[in-house]
């Protein structure tokens, strides 16, 4: 059974901001080519969340968080499945400094407060 796609305000203005630049510099057909895919993602996601790479997850030391390419674009989701849905935390271009992108402030602060004690 597929879980709900719950995307975090982040990922949606990843998504924004990637769909305007597709707009602005690659054309409607290019950027619709990209909301189709974004969709597929999120569809593949929501049914074989498991599928996604934990690359991130071992790097960053964030337990569950996973990945998955938008193929064939340069963005990749990142995202955590819950028991009741899939969060959806970034939705990110590839070649971005992914760590930098990813770290949430709230999230440091536990992980620094975790290896302090």
């Amino acid at each position: 059974m597929a879980l709900p796609i719950v995307p975090r305000a982040r990922a949606l203005k990843d998504v924004d901001r990637a769909i305007s630049f597709y707009l602005s510099e690659a054309g409607e057909d290019v950027t619709i080519t990209f909301i189709d895919a974004v969709e597929r993602a999120y569809k593949h996601i929501a049914a074989y969340p498991a599928s996604g790479s934990l690359r991130y997850s071992h790097e960053m030391d964030l337990p569950g968080l996973r990945n998955w390419l938008i193929k064939p674009f340069p963005y990749i989701v990142f995202y955590v499945e819950q028991h009741d849905r899939i969060d959806i935390w970034r939705v990110l271009h590839a070649e971005r400094d992914i760590p930098k992108w990813l770290q949430d402030p709230a999230v440091a602060k536990r992980k620094t407060r975790r290896r302090t004690k």
